[in-house]
């Protein structure tokens, strides 16, 4: 199985949204044909190893709340934020709200789960799993939370007792098991976007970056190739460019 990587530079999330959603409509639609197809017995009009899509970014401030979220996570009106050059959207992919920006590599796979194998939950634990993997390259050790989405540091994530701080934030949407959304890692962000929000939600755990760990500066680029490298081991599939 193949899946295509397009790197997108510097991306507005609005610019963003539109061109996931509709390699996602595409992505359904192929399916809808082949299902036809097959209902009729005649030669599915897909037959490619091409599962779908990673796009990687970095967006211009942005704070996103997810359907099921509470707007009063958001700590400052609107009037503030356009003062702040941020920008807010309420989206449809699971979870509350978080802040994407500069520093920050925000990943959105648009795949087709069935034809790759798994289930929506092994396939965040993928995604998890995927991030777990490059903070360890930097000697970072991260973990999950039950009850949390996300990779953490501290706490029950990594049996430490320090308050529990979220590198990275996992929101996912799906329909017939073809995904958009994805996940934001924190490389070299500047965390005083967060005090802005209470982060996924949460009043009581902190947000860190790769940079804050490690108390150096990371490379973006480097960060990508080791996210694609990683997910596509997990996965298994072939990620090209």
């Amino acid at each position: 199985m193949r899946v295509c990587c397009r790197d997108l530079g510097t991306t507005g999330y609005q610019q963003c949204w539109e061109l996931q959603r509709s390699l996602f409509e595409a992505l359904l639609a192929r399916k809808t044909d082949a299902a036809g197809a097959a209902a009729h017995k005649t030669d599915a009009p897909d037959n490619s190893d091409a599962v779908g899509t990673v796009l990687l970014t970095e967006h211009d401030p942005v704070y996103t709340l997810g359907k099921s979220g509470h707007a009063e996570n958001l700590l400052v009106d609107h009037a503030r934020l356009e003062q702040l050059g941020a920008r807010f959207f309420h989206i449809d992919r699971g979870g509350d709200i978080t802040f994407h920006g500069p520093g920050q590599l925000v990943c959105y796979p648009i795949l087709d789960l069935e034809r790759l194998g798994i289930g929506l939950r092994d396939y965040i634990d993928a995604l998890e799993e995927c991030v777990i993997r490059t903070a360890g390259h930097y000697g970072i050790r991260t973990g999950r939370i039950a009850g949390a989405s996300g990779v953490w540091i501290g706490g029950e994530a990594t049996q430490e007792r320090t308050t529990p701080r979220k590198l990275c934030a996992v929101g996912v949407r799906s329909s017939r098991f073809v995904t958009m959304h994805g996940f934001a890692l924190n490389v070299t962000t500047d965390l005083g976007w967060f005090a802005r929000i209470n982060p996924c939600g949460f009043t009581d755990r902190g947000v860190t970056s790769i940079a804050a760990e490690t108390g150096r500066a990371i490379a973006m680029q480097e960060v990508k190739e080791l996210i694609v490298k990683h997910l596509s081991e997990i996965l298994n599939v072939e990620i090209y460019k």
